[in-house]
Formats: C-alpha cells, sequence, structure tokens
C-alpha cells in the first residue's frame, strides 16, 4: 500500500505543525495540507490566528516577543527541515468508513491514510464591523483574546471594553482588570449569560463596568481604536464610549464544516470530543490536536503541546497495527 500516506495533517497553526515536526522526526513521513486564504469575516490563513496577531509575548522561547506571522514561519521551516510535505489545499471531505481513510481536496484529488491528525483549529466570531476587522488585522487594538493580548503595554493603565455576556466575556474582563484602569463590558441585553459566579466577579472588581443594552455600531480610529460608537437596543441612541482597547469575547467557531458526516463525534459547542487524556477520537486512527478540540484554553502553547501528544499517539498507532 505504497500509495497510502501513514499520516496526513489537516491544518496547520501551533498544533499542526508541532504534530508535523514530530511525526517528521519519528520518520513517519507526513504530509500537511494547510488550506487556503479565506474571508469569514475576518481573513482566515494557513497557520490559524496567530496569523492575525502582531505581538505574541507569552511564548515560552521569545523573551522580546514575536509576531504571530514570524512565528508560524519559523514553527513552518522547522517542519520543512524534517521533510514535511506542505500542500496548500483544502481538504473539502473525509471518508472515514473504511480503512484506510479517503479525504478529498477541494481540487478533487483524493488521499489514501492509514491515520489522519486535524488540526484545524478555530476561527474568532467578529461582530463584522469593517473598522473592527481593519484594526485587528493591523494591530490597531481590536483584539478577540484577552489572555494574549491583555498584557501589552499598549493596554496597561488604559480604559478597554470588552464585548460579550457568556463566560468567555467574564473570564476575559476580569483578566484585563488587573492592567486596565477600566474595563466596561458592553452587553446587548439587561443581564449575561455567564454563570453567577463569574458575573459576580466582574460586579466586585472596582475598575469594571457594565454597560447594558447596548450594542457597537462602528469602531472609532485610524491606526489605533479611539473608541467605539454604540446603539441602545432599546431607544436606538447612539453614544461613543472612549477606549484605547476592544476585546471581541462573543465566541469561537471551529472548523470542522468539512467533517459533517464523517462520523466523529462533537460536543455540544461543535469541538471534536476527545477520549480521556489523549489525542485519540471516537474513530480509530483519527486524532485531533489543537483548538478544534478545545473550548477551553485556546493558546498557541497549548495548541502546540495538543500537537506533540496527537503525532506521539499516531506514531504508537501505527506500530500497534504493524503499519510503521
Amino acid at each position: 500500500m505504497s500509495d497510502v500516506e501513514n499520516v496526513v495533517i489537516i491544518g496547520s497553526g501551533p498544533a499542526g505543525w508541532t504534530a508535523a515536526i514530530y511525526a517528521a522526526r519519528a520518520n513517519l513521513n507526513p504530509i500537511c495540507y494547510i488550506g487556503v486564504p479565506k474571508q469569514n469575516p475576518a481573513p482566515v490563513l494557513p497557520g490559524g490566528q496567530l496569523m492575525l496577531t502582531t505581538e505574541v509575548e507569552n511564548y515560552p522561547g521569545f523573551p522580546e516577543g514575536v509576531t504571530g506571522p514570524d512565528m508560524m514561519d519559523k514553527f513552518q521551516a522547522q517542519a520543512e527541515r524534517f521533510g514535511t510535505r506542505i500542500v496548500g489545499e483544502d481538504i473539502e471531505k473525509c471518508d472515514f468508513s473504511q480503512k484506510p481513510f479517503t479525504l478529498t481536496t477541494n481540487k478533487g484529488t483524493e488521499v489514501k491514510a492509514h491515520a489522519v491528525i486535524i488540526a484545524t483549529g478555530a476561527t474568532a466570531n467578529w461582530m463584522g464591523l469593517d473598522n473592527e476587522l481593519r484594526l485587528a488585522t493591523s494591530g490597531g487594538g481590536v483584539s478577540a483574546c484577552a489572555v494574549c493580548d491583555g498584557a501589552l503595554p499598549a493596554y496597561r493603565d488604559q480604559p478597554l471594553a470588552v464585548v460579550g455576556g457568556g463566560d468567555t466575556a467574564m473570564e476575559e474582563a476580569h483578566y484585563l482588570t488587573k492592567f486596565a484602569s477600566k474595563v466596561s463590558i458592553i452587553h446587548r441585553r439587561d443581564k449575561f449569560r455567564a454563570s453567577k459566579t463569574m458575573q459576580q466577579r466582574i460586579f466586585d472588581a472596582p475598575n469594571a463596568e457594565v454597560i447594558w443594552n447596548k450594542v457597537v455600531v462602528d469602531v472609532l480610529g485610524d491606526s489605533m481604536i479611539e473608541g467605539v460608537r454604540l446603539k441602545d437596543t432599546q431607544t436606538g441612541e447612539e453614544s461613543t464610549l472612549d477606549v484605547k482597547g476592544l476585546f471581541i469575547a462573543i465566541g469561537h467557531t471551529p472548523a470542522t464544516n468539512f467533517l459533517e458526516g464523517s462520523g466523529l463525534d462533537f460536543d455540544d459547542k461543535g469541538y471534536i470530543k476527545l477520549e480521556t487524556r489523549n489525542s485519540q477520537t471516537n474513530i480509530d486512527g483519527v486524532f485531533a490536536a489543537g483548538d478544534v478540540a478545545d473550548a477551553e484554553y485556546r493558546q498557541a502553547v497549548t495548541a502546540a503541546g495538543m500537537g506533540c501528544q496527537a503525532a506521539i499517539d499516531v506514531e504508537r498507532w501505527l506500530g500497534d497495527q504493524g503499519l510503521a
């Protein structure tokens, strides 16, 4: 079965590239389908969400910080150094009903594989405003991850805003209270969806305020955010809130549409379910790593760790099957 790949990695980013590095060093001759650029509504690029991140200061080994694209370039170069083959196509369909598995690309090419690692990540949900997306992609003070960006010097001792009303929004806002002069939580309703405990942390924070019944209709600023334009959901009245940072916390969507009908199990949020303490899915020989299977942490370092786990799990699984 020389025409069957040992392992196909779907997706790039920290999880995909780390899986590729480990699989290649284990002589598994991996092939990585990194996808093609899209707009959804923000750009979705090979390399994942870090391709839209200007400064990364919390990844070990980069004491002076590094841009997200530079980091992903280094990950890719390391994967290529050990022989990873890279294909700039999307996998659009997966047939896991029989072995070897059959994957179909956007060009109609069928790829056979003994094992598959899914590392397609998740995309942040955005409001879809033109200036929101422009400033988010240019490092202009709009972000979808407070834990990633909130401690940057540009946000310290500044008024910041968070959009959202669930647990994630509460967590993001509470984290930002450590650095900001003031954190405003903007919510379209008059009560949060978040748990009572998470809400209480915000209500108890001296530098946090809640702006009820408001939606953001525009993000103000040229090179850097200067404020947001708000609209009252009950009266329609508009107002301006001056902020130096805006964090969108209205959820993430895992990139799993191409897995419809594949037989994989998903949780209630659409993330791939994993077996306890490893990267194995409910389908023998199919593994997942990174944000596509992680609704909780969503960090580059945790995604990389999951990519490592997946590659090691694949190596062991192939060995147990007598395939490698």
